[in-house]
């Protein structure tokens, strides 16, 4: 495997395709400057074999199990904030999408839908930072497109990804497929995504920097389901938060949710934020944790597990199946009491992901 490029200096001076620093229409042509836009950014960034053929249509080779695809569009505002930016996350979430699935991720596609007046050495660095985050997921990125949209009519960068990967033989898990009595594991900290996209997006400012959690979870998945192929059901609470995750849980299984407020993982720096805001940290988005409904009986080897691991060492259990109040998730209170958890109505945080 090639070293990951060095995305932190690739923004630093420009990036030129023929006359050109930024995106302008004739790059979205289909002629000679969206060929040397091509060459000069995305092959140059993302080459590979299969990508570099530059075919209509990419041919894999097939993989055992079952096939598993997925896509994902991401709109993130500001592109570059603390723990990542728009390429990575790009990565990331589709990567994600297939991890918790059950599925080993392998390849990705991606469309990008670029601005009239993009600068190119931006363009650049989302591409490298996607490369490196193809690169730490074990995942190649063999197909893609781009179209050029006029100035006003894009926000700067948009990418559609779609993520193919195989689901071995035997394994199967489902969002109908939680029983009362199970526990619910959460690999870690709530809300580090949706609050360090908009503390950069409002200037606000904390005593500790607050970093997004953006991650590819496949990893930690694997490991988990080779020490405990009886786990039920895993999801990535990304946009609604980990309110809607278990809102959905709960329906699609008929069963209820109880979480205890008390196990909930949330840093300091995230809740002030949230108190200081006005937000519930169960609604806000993460990008690099997952729920896991595991039985009674594994969850504490389960949890034991993921604690092990870089990306769960502040994993917890945070509650369990019932079977009372169906399709209904509620949490114990920590100063007594118990509430409804319902789903996010609307829209929190606009443009989170």
């Amino acid at each position: 495997m090639s070293a990951a490029p060095d995305v932190s200096q690739l923004g630093s001076c420009p990036i030129r395709v023929g006359a050109y620093d930024r995106v302008v229409k004739g790059h979205g042509s289909g002629g000679r400057l969206s060929q040397e836009l091509l060459e000069s950014v995305f092959l140059r960034g993302l080459g590979n074999p299969v990508l570099q053929r530059q075919e209509d249509a990419a041919t894999l080779a097939p993989a055992p199990g079952r096939l598993a695809v997925t896509t994902d569009a991401f709109v993130v505002h500001p592109a570059f904030f603390p723990g990542g930016d728009i390429g990575s996350l790009a990565v990331h979430g589709t990567v994600n999408d297939l991890a918790v699935a059950g599925a080993v991720p392998r390849y990705l596609i991606a469309s990008f839908i670029l601005e009239e007046g993009l600068l190119l050495s931006d363009l650049a660095r989302v591409v490298a930072s996607m490369r490196a985050a193809c690169e730490r997921a074990g995942v190649q990125l063999v197909a893609g497109d781009t179209k050029v949209v006029e100035k006003g009519k894009g926000d700067q960068l948009f990418i559609t990804t779609t993520g193919v990967g195989w689901v071995p033989e035997g394994r199967s898990l489902s969002i109908a497929s939680a029983r009362p009595g199970d526990r619910l594991l959460l690999s870690g900290t709530l809300g580090d995504h949706g609050i360090a996209i908009l503390s950069v997006r409002e200037g606000l400012t904390f005593e500790t920097e607050i970093r997004s959690d953006s991650a590819p979870l496949n990893s930690l998945t694997s490991m988990l389901l080779e020490l405990s192929p009886e786990i039920r059901c895993m999801r990535d609470p990304t946009r609604g938060g980990l309110a809607s995750t278990l809102n959905e849980l709960a329906a699609a299984s008929a069963v209820g949710v109880e979480i205890d407020e008390a196990a909930l993982p949330i840093r300091p720096e995230v809740r002030a934020a949230c108190e200081l805001l006005g937000l519930d940290p169960l609604h806000v988005a993460n990008e690099g944790k997952l729920v896991a409904v595991v039985p009674a009986e594994r969850a504490e080897a389960t949890l034991a597990a993921a604690r092990a691991h870089p990306q769960g060492r502040e994993a917890a259990l945070i509650g369990e199946v019932v079977a009372a109040h169906p399709k209904r998730v509620t949490m114990r209170s920590v100063v007594g009491g118990t509430r409804l958890v319902s789903m996010l109505a609307g829209e929190q945080l606009p443009r989170i992901c």
